[in-house]
């Protein structure tokens, strides 16, 4: 079995012991415990000082009590005395899944992302009431919660169709009541918004029969505006020949006989008809008088 390092180092030293004696193995053991020390003050230097990066806060603790704040650059510390606790102060993603029920108990799965940041000012506050796993902490419940209880004032249908609404509801109250807790949330998204294979096939179902019932209204409307017209264009007809009735009176009649006379004197060549024979009924010569 091969040996470890270790037991190759006391092999070593025993047999420096045996060729030079003690001497040589109380030297070599100083040397040891030299450099164990020189690496130990070299490490309690290094753990002295602690860099904060851009967009950092560091909260320092001593013996668990909190000393103050720090922010990015290089700092002192006190080596096993002093722990430090950094927090970033740019904006953060927080991605939280929820499930909730619409105002007609549909089930909704959501995925929603909240961007949201602290405060150097208010880092301290927040370490010592939040702790530093405050995402978990208070914003997921707060935003869940939130969600929750905008998601149940509104129907499945109008979550799809007015889905702008739902989100800047969550927005405004989730903003006013993490600020409450010193977490400043600049916008919540809802990035996907899934309802049950059932619902979504009921709606599909629905918007087809809908956008059937709005064509077949159309089409009764255009029929009901060209029997309009049809009927307009009949009593205009009728209107038409009613006047023209009117307009056939006794005076009418005669004005028409007066003028038929008119026309035919027009048309007289002056020659009166001949009468012929001696009996009661006298004949009309149909032919016209020669001119001498």
């Amino acid at each position: 079995m091969e040996k470890d390092f270790f037991e190759e180092l006391q092999d070593q030293l025993k047999a420096l012991k045996g060729r030079q004696g003690g001497g040589m193995e109380k030297d070599f053991s100083g040397k040891i415990l030299a450099g164990m020390i020189g690496l130990f003050a070299l490490m309690f230097v290094f753990s002295a000082y602690f860099i904060v990066k851009p967009g950092e806060v560091a909260v320092k603790t001593r013996l668990g009590k909190i000393v103050d704040s720090y922010d990015e650059g290089i700092n002192f510390k006190i080596p096993f005395m002093e722990d430090i606790t950094r927090f970033s102060i740019q904006i953060q993603r927080a991605d939280i899944k929820s499930q909730a029920f619409s105002k007609d108990l549909q089930t909704m799965n959501t995925h929603l992302v909240v961007n949201h940041r602290i405060q150097k000012d208010t880092v301290v506050s927040i370490f010592r009431n939040l702790g530093p796993n405050y995402v978990n902490a208070i914003v997921d419940p707060t935003v869940q919660e939130i969600f929750k209880s905008i998601a149940a004032k509104f129907s499945a249908e109008k979550i799809i169709g007015e889905r702008a609404l739902l989100v800047q509801e969550i927005n405004e109250a989730a903003k006013q009541k993490l600020m409450e807790r010193e977490i400043i949330v600049t916008d919540i998204s809802v990035v996907d918004l899934d309802f049950t294979d059932q619902f979504l096939k009921a709606v599909e179902d629905k918007q087809v029969a809908e956008q059937q019932a709005k064509m077949a209204e159309k089409l009764v409307e255009k029929s009901k505006k060209e029997a309009e017209s049809m009927i307009a264009k009949a009593k205009g007809e009728a209107e038409s020949l009613r006047l023209q009735r009117e307009q056939v009176t006794t005076q009418m009649i005669e004005l028409r006989k007066v003028e038929a006379q008119i026309k035919a004197i027009e048309k007289w060549n002056g020659v009166l008809p001949h009468y012929t024979g001696g009996g009661a009924v006298p004949f009309i010569a149909m032919e016209a008088n020669k001119t001498r």
